[in-house]
């Protein structure tokens, strides 16, 4: 008899926690509160849940893989530990004087994101390394042993290190580690040759004081965790899902926990990416909106956008400068205040303002009768008819009408003399406005037409708002596949392993040194693979080869992929052929007579991805059998509907629904407004269309 595989997905977000058991490819899930002064005690509960649902014990649980959003509330929240940064002598002030660029250059009133350490928790020490690695100045060890004698009066439990150009040379910042492990045992260490061994200080050293400011928190979170797990029976592997889309294991993520920031949303996006190859869909806009947050990816050829950097809380209207950069490999996807809990204010311009803040689950919007006040998103929902108050959560939170209306009606409809609904209308317009307007503001920015993409929606509150962001955006197809619910958790059971090592090497391709760029491009593998073998030691590897180039005199450079055959034979003429083929295809031309040249060098190993079989799309059949009727606003006509209510369960392939209707199932509720018409595929997949091009179907 084959031994059943059984794996756990959990996904602690800042309102719910996500649990997904698969046994043997069916799904089980539940979504239950997060707890937020001990997270781990919301999956234990979830997993108890789900392991009964499935009737098995927890002790047969074989794997478990984690995401979490606890290390991005932490930098947002500015709740860490306390922490000191070691830098070069005269570069104290690098991570307040930023790049000096105005990411909003009319604002006469902007002001700058202040930086994550103050400037007296900020030490220099008299030391200088060259561009090329070589010392100009050495480091002393007794200046160190005086500096760390300050920090440990200080009381400082973390201790980043960020020397000019230690990603070439790193003997200085390992000289420190050296004297804090003697001199304070019990204080962590992150040196920024290890988490971000880049060029371009001020993301370096950013990444690492943010790595710095959230160890202490998420190594003791993440041991707990373990032990509350053996505690229950569960001696298996737990593994961590890392920003750029892969897994990683706990040891890993307890180290370098920046890795960990938008793991949550990594997840979605990885979900997001295998149902567009199971429909054979290149450009795909992945949409996810869950208690606190919503999320935007593109993913072209079924692959996430990936980049080398992302900012943590854009602070002015989503544009890139305003927010927290980070320097490590991240799937490329912008994230904003706006989830089911969402709270609404009116601003002092009589204007209607949702979000960042969130009322999360404690005390969660004003319907869960938890002693909120104030009115959520998922107020304005219920009001407007899209929620079902005995049916929110399969039935676990039962929802309080009056207390939305009453939170709406105290805190935007006497601000601004409207009724209850038009207060709701109002707060989930501005809602829906706000993430239209990021997902263009992402799409302009990576040069793409929305009107081209099919939107997948998943999390517990994107299925509701889905249909009208793809009214605002002109996306003429949505899907929402099965466990959009708790797509970011299954997304975690979907990643493979995988790890991508960088370094920094500048070099111009008139000394271009084939020997050199081989030992660089193999060393950067054996680093990547060794990650991936720590976490699965049978896998069979794959890796990755990228170099990033740039014209001599150009400020950023462009990501160019290699086979592994032109990364262990590189050729001069080949790497001047692929740059200028992808510089001609991002800018229309290229420049002639100008040198070239390679900053950034990386290798991703990951193990194979998972195949997934093309779903044979359904025609339509018949209408699916409807289960009454419920009286819903519709925002494009601005006036109630009265709408159709079936269960998701009691639909099936090639079973139609007209929109106006309301589709229902435990973890979210799909909207289909009154312009749309739904089809159920074979996976399961509710396959939303406009009508005029529904009927042709």
């Amino acid at each position: 008899m084959t031994e059943k595989s059984i794996r756990l997905g959990a996904d602690i977000g800042g309102t719910f926690t996500d649990v997904v058991l698969e046994v043997d490819a069916k799904i089980y899930s539940i979504k239950v509160l997060t707890t937020y002064a001990a997270p781990e005690n919301a999956i234990i509960d979830g997993m108890h849940q789900v392991c009964e649902k499935a009737a098995i014990a927890p002790s047969d649980i074989q794997q478990i893989i984690h995401g979490t959003t606890l290390a991005t509330n932490a930098l947002i929240e500015r709740r860490g530990a306390k922490t000191a940064f070691i830098t070069t002598k005269g570069f104290r002030d690098v991570i307040e004087m930023r790049t000096e660029s105005r990411f909003e250059q009319y604002d006469l009133n902007l002001t700058l994101p202040e930086p994550l350490l103050p400037r007296q928790r900020r030490y220099v020490l008299g030391e200088r390394i060259a561009a090329s690695g070589e010392t100009l100045i050495a480091l002393e060890r007794k200046e160190v042993e005086v500096l760390v004698d300050e920090l440990v009066a200080a009381g400082y439990e973390s201790i980043a290190v960020g020397f000019l150009h230690s990603y070439l040379n790193d003997a200085h910042e390992r000289m420190v580690q050296e004297v804090i492990t003697e001199k304070m045992p019990q204080a962590m260490v992150s040196l920024s040759c290890e988490v971000s061994p880049q060029m371009r200080e001020y993301e370096r050293f950013n990444t690492t004081i943010a790595n710095a400011y959230i160890k202490p928190l998420m190594k003791s979170y993440l041991s707990r965790l373990e032990d509350r797990l053996n505690g229950q029976g569960v001696d298996c592997n737990i593994f961590l899902m890392h920003s750029g889309g892969g897994i990683i294991s706990i040891e890993s993520a307890a180290e370098f926990p920046v890795r960990l920031v938008e793991s949550g949303p990594a997840g979605g996006a990885v979900f997001a990416a295998n149902i567009a190859a199971c429909y054979g869909l290149d450009k795909v806009l992945s949409f996810d909106m869950g208690g606190t947050t919503a999320k935007i990816c593109l993913i072209k050829n079924q692959t996430p956008k990936t980049s080398r950097v992302f900012e943590v809380a854009r602070t002015y209207r989503f544009k890139k400068g305003s927010g927290m950069p980070i320097s490590i490999p991240v799937i490329d996807m912008v994230e904003i205040g706006a989830g089911g809990g969402s709270l609404a204010h009116v601003d002092s311009m009589n204007q209607i303002r949702v979000g960042p803040e969130s009322a999360g689950s404690e005390p969660g919007p004003a319907c869960y009768g938890r002693g909120g006040e104030r009115p959520a998103v998922t107020d304005a929902d219920l009001v407007l008819g899209k929620l079902d108050p005995d049916n929110f959560a399969g039935g676990s939170i039962k929802l309080h009408r009056d207390q939305s209306e009453l939170a709406l009606k105290a805190c935007v409809g006497e601000e601004l003399s409207m009724d209850t609904e038009t207060a709701a209308f109002g707060v989930a317009e501005v809602v829906d406005e706000n993430m239209a307007n990021a997902a263009r503001v992402h799409a302009v920015e990576n040069g793409e037409d929305l009107s081209e993409y099919t939107m997948i929606a998943f999390g517990g509150a994107a299925p509701l708002h889905a249909g009208r962001l793809c009214e605002k955006l002109g996306v003429e197809r949505l899907l929402v596949p099965p466990g959009a619910g708790v797509g970011s958790a299954i997304g975690f059971l979907r990643a493979p392993f995988s790890f991508e090592a960088t370094r920094s090497a500048y070099m111009k391709l008139s000394d271009f040194d084939p020997e050199k760029i081989k030992n660089i491009l193999s060393s950067l593998k054996q680093e990547a693979t060794g990650f991936v073998r720590n976490c699965n030691t049978d896998a069979e590897i794959l890796s990755d080869f990228k170099v990033y180039m740039r014209y001599t005199g150009q400020g950023w450079e462009i990501p160019i992929e290699l086979t592994e055959d032109q990364a262990m034979n590189p050729d001069v003429d080949t790497f001047q052929k692929l740059f200028e083929a992808d510089y001609a295809k991002l800018f229309g031309r290229v420049v002639h007579g100008m040198d070239t040249e390679i900053t950034v060098w990386a290798v991703n190993s990951t193990t194979p991805p998972k195949a997934f079989a093309r779903v044979d799309e359904k025609a339509r059949a018949s209408a699916a059998s409807i289960d009454g009727t419920r009286n819903i606003f519709d925002p494009a006509l601005s006036q109630s509907v009265n709408a159709s209510v079936v269960p998701r369960d009691s639909i099936s392939p090639g079973e139609t629904v007209d929109g106006p209707a309301v589709i229902v199932e435990r973890e979210t509720t799909i909207i289909i407004p009154t312009s749309r018409s739904a089809l159920c595929q074979l996976d399961g997949c509710i396959d939303i269309l406009t009508k005029e091009i529904g009927d042709a179907k």
